[in-house]
């Protein structure tokens, strides 16, 4: 069997090493004589796996030792409602920053627990730049201030974590944590699905300042508590035992290959050979954002002329070239380019469009 390569933007690509080593492992983990899956949440064998799971991203991100690491269900976009519930007590408000779509989710998942404000969008630019930040109405008393760092949908990302005082600073991070090393400490609560850069779907890491734990917020379920989930080791009720696993094996990868700094050089040049390839191709293939904007993990582009689109993509399918069709929003074509997936696909993707556009003029 052949692998492709997998442009997808989530579920996406997996390390092929973690892939091997949990097919490997899969009837027998640790010399269980047991699958991982098959084993108790709470026996000694897996929670001296999450234990090393834990320090292995504490050591990648430099998480500081006032800050809780969950592992955590629901995908992100349970949390956005989850965050407000357990960040804003009644009668709160919190600041919104919208740059995209997933910012949008966010902001309207929180409207029944928290007064939204949107404190800054680009909505109005129809998302092809970030919010000039003279622009933003930051208020002093939110309960916190919520961004998506990268919008998948797109294609903008912050490259550094917006200034907004002495309120925490909440980031969905799905599309691009663990792409470059990050200073967890300007950050009050930061949390990512795990199906870009993580592992498989149907995990969500969090990383939440300790004090935030201890707000007031309001009466619900302990199941919705962070506070009751630090206090439980993530483990209040079964986890994704397998999710877990795989997020461990990543973070062991990950520090294989040379660590975050490593990661952070590999992907600014899939990037930029990408975004070479797409301004160098005289207007035949398009990208409307903003430089100053534009995402290292997802590259939405446009062919010159629509009609090409379905042949482009099945040409590119053909090519052993998976998931390159753009979100419906937008149309078009999108790569994602998540660590897993390595520079030689992104030469073959280049290769491929300067091949197509020389047979379809």
């Amino acid at each position: 069997m052949s692998r492709v390569w997998n442009f997808s933007a989530g579920p996406a690509a997996i390390p092929t090493a973690v892939l091997e080593r949990a097919q490997r492992e899969l009837l027998d983990w640790n010399g269980s004589g047991a699958s991982v899956m098959e084993l108790s949440h709470r026996g000694k064998l897996f929670i001296g796996l999450a234990q090393q799971a834990e320090a292995d991203l504490r050591e990648l991100l430099k998480i500081p030792a006032d800050y809780a690491v969950l592992f955590l269900q629901g995908g992100a976009t349970q949390h956005f409602a989850q965050i407000p519930m357990n960040l804003a007590g009644e009668g709160d408000s919190a600041d919104y920053i919208v740059n995209g779509h997933w910012g949008e989710k966010a902001a309207s998942e929180a409207a029944p627990y928290v007064r939204v404000n949107i404190a800054a969008t680009s909505k109005s630019d129809s998302y092809l730049r970030l919010p000039a930040h003279e622009t933003w109405t930051l208020n002093p008393r939110a309960a916190y201030v919520h961004y998506t760092s990268n919008e998948t949908i797109h294609g903008v990302e912050y490259r550094d974590a917006p200034a907004v005082g002495d309120v925490p600073l909440v980031a969905d991070m799905s599309s691009n944590i663990l792409s470059e090393p990050l200073d967890v400490s300007r950050f009050g609560l930061i949390y990512a699905g795990a199906q870009k850069n993580i592992g498989p779907s149907g995990l969500v890491v969090m990383i939440v300042r300790r004090d935030l734990l201890q707000r007031v917020s309001r009466p619900m379920a302990k199941i919705f508590r962070y506070a009751e989930q630090a206090a439980n080791d993530s483990m209040l009720n079964t986890p994704n035992t397998w999710g877990w696993y795989l997020a461990g094996l990543t973070f062991q990868w990950l520090k294989e290959q040379g660590g975050l700094e490593a990661m952070a050089q590999r992907n600014q040049a899939k990037a930029a050979l990408l975004y070479q390839a797409i301004d160098g191709s005289g207007g035949y293939y398009r990208n409307p954002v903003d430089p100053a904007a534009r995402s290292r993990m997802n590259v939405p582009f446009t062919l010159h002329d629509s009609a090409l689109d379905a042949d482009f993509l099945r040409e590119s399918e053909a090519a052993g070239l998976l998931a390159l069709k753009g979100h419906k929003a937008l149309g078009g074509m999108r790569a994602s380019l998540y660590n897993a997936v390595p520079p030689e696909a992104v030469q073959a993707l280049v290769q491929f469009m300067k091949d197509f556009a020389a047979r379809h003029g």
